[in-house]
């Protein structure tokens, strides 16, 4: 119950998954048809970055803070414009004061027919977020173990939809976690885009992690991770990845046009890299940078 998010929001992690939950809501979109955004651990919803806890750390400095002020190719410019004009809206003055968590980018992002159902467990958090979306009928905010909501809370009755997961990984066995997790909402509905969230770091069993994923009985999983620094006599976030469970055909190429990117404006030291590769499906051939 300790974990805020307010310290990290809009950090190189968020640039990351937040750019491919808009590319994964924009895919979803080329079709007339109603989907839900399911967010199991959904925060707040919307960060001021002017916030004691935000300037404490400053990490939105290294990560959307740079993103914003990147001179950008077209091909790049196009594929994050959901996600950066959603943050641009926030900010209509110059500079960036606020920063919209998961849930509020994307109920930025909807059609009228689009719906959001959010999980957060944190009692003063969930408090926030209600009243973010007090009165938002195409939201639906529940305090709720976001682990929970991968049984009770699938399929949709829209029968499409993106399952975000986004623990907070304070404890051990999240990764554990995280794969049955899958596991479990994917039996339930597998038909459904899943984005799974988790840190890299020193010591981190990301080996493990994958091989457990690759034994679960999903066809196609992709992964993408970008390591903005080394970690080598550091105990904290390198980097992130991302798991995505039935990933639009087109993903995986943009992905490699946006992960080159992406490193080279957030890295932190000339240690950086990233990779996109699948897990199971079309081909596990790894794509380094």
């Amino acid at each position: 119950m300790n974990y805020r998010h307010i310290y990290h929001a809009g950090n190189f992690a968020d640039v990351l998954k937040h750019a491919v939950l808009a590319r994964l809501i924009r895919y979803l979109q080329k079709k007339d048809a109603a989907f839900r955004v399911l967010d199991t651990h959904a925060g707040i919803g919307l960060y001021d970055l002017s916030s004691e806890e935000a300037q404490k750390t400053g990490e939105w400095r290294d990560g959307i803070g740079k993103l914003l002020e990147a001179g950008l190719a077209p091909q790049v410019a196009e594929l994050l414009e959901p996600y950066l004009s959603a943050v641009r809206e926030l900010n209509p003055e110059d500079g960036i004061r606020f920063y919209p968590g998961s849930p509020k980018l994307s109920r930025m992002l909807f059609r009228p027919q689009d719906r959001l159902s959010a999980m957060e467990l944190h009692p003063e958090d969930f408090a926030r977020l209600h009243r973010l979306f007090e009165g938002d009928h195409h939201a639906r905010i529940t305090e709720l173990d976001g682990w929970l909501s991968l049984g009770a809370h699938l399929p949709p009755k829209e029968k499409r939809g993106i399952v975000l997961v986004d623990p907070p990984f304070e404890e051990d066995g999240e990764y554990e976690r995280l794969v049955d997790g899958l596991a479990k909402a994917y039996r339930r509905f597998p038909g459904g885009t899943y984005c799974l969230w988790y840190p890299l770091k020193k010591g981190a069993p990301i080996k493990e992690f994958h091989e457990a994923l690759q034994a679960l009985d999903i066809s196609k999983m992709l992964c993408a991770e970008l390591s903005v620094r080394s970690d080598r006599g550091i105990t904290g976030l390198t980097g992130s990845g991302l798991i995505v469970v039935n990933p639009p055909f087109t993903l995986k190429d943009e992905l490699h046009v946006l992960l080159p990117v992406l490193k080279d404006h957030l890295a932190q030291d000339r240690y950086a890299s990233h990779r996109a590769f699948w897990l199971r499906g079309e081909s596990k051939a790894a794509k380094d940078g």
